[in-house]
């Protein structure tokens, strides 16, 4: 693979090792309790990706489909580095930003201030870096006047848009998000719907996965399909979604 921008997978697998209790009758209670105590659980090895192969180029607006437990997510985190695979090879080139954690980073008694710090650095941004978006980053979350507080008094939905605003803050080659992201109040969401979809745009190479098939429509133009672990189906939006995704059945005319 050259250094241009892109992302390859070639056979790529991910085990991960899963420890097993061997069942006991619930009629000796106790006598259960101590043999549990010493009783070793048993390790086997559970496949979360089997032999995946990809090549992503720039134009490219990936959807990655499949039911519940298929692989999406943890193929994404393979993408973003989050997890390393048991053989196979991953290569990417180019600034990959992913929006799969927006809680990544953050510590509970650090200050909002802080913790912008805190999540740049994780992140991978310089002190520079981090100084010169704090003050965009609290305005966009609507949290310019508490910049001082402890983000564990902040309740849930502002924690997910100061989350949100700090990862969107940088325009990155490559976009890797796991579900649309939709945070906050209803005035908030516009404006995270508005950035996000800029941020599709800017980037060269975008993987989505989703289950709102319309929005993979209108963002993607190819897809992958996941069973167990594995990309069965590889092709243009339409024709993977007609192909594996049911669709609802016409209405009978009255």
């Amino acid at each position: 693979m050259s250094k241009d921008i892109g992302i390859e997978l070639e056979h790529v697998t991910l085990d991960v090792p899963t420890y097993h209790q061997k069942e006991r009758s619930a009629r000796h209670f106790y006598a259960n309790l101590v043999a549990a105590a010493f009783d070793r659980p048993v390790r086997s090895f559970r496949r979360l990706i089997d032999d995946v192969s990809l090549d992503i180029r720039p134009g490219d607006r990936l959807a990655v489909l499949g039911r519940n437990g298929a692989g999406k997510s943890t193929l994404l985190r393979l993408l973003a580095g989050a997890y390393t695979p048991t053989s196979g090879r991953v290569e990417v080139h180019g600034r990959l930003q992913a929006l799969l954690n927006i809680s990544l980073g953050f510590n509970q008694d650090a200050t909002l201030k802080e913790n912008i710090y805190l999540r740049g650095a994780a992140m991978g941004m310089s002190i520079r870096q981090c100084h010169a978006i704090v003050k965009d980053v609290l305005e966009f979350s609507g949290l310019a006047d508490r910049a001082g507080d402890r983000l564990k008094v902040l309740s849930a939905g502002q924690k997910m848009r100061l989350g949100f605003s700090i990862t969107t803050e940088l325009e990155s080659d490559i976009l890797v998000m796991d579900e649309w992201i939709g945070t906050g109040d209803a005035e908030f969401f516009t404006r995270a719907q508005a950035r996000l979809r800029g941020k599709l745009e800017g980037a060269k190479i975008v993987v989505l996965a989703s289950h709102s098939v319309p929005l993979l429509k209108t963002v993607c133009n190819r897809a992958i399909y996941m069973e167990n672990g594995a990309v069965v189906a590889d092709g243009s939006i339409d024709d993977i979604v007609a192909r594996h995704i049911p669709q609802p059945a016409a209405a009978k005319p009255q």
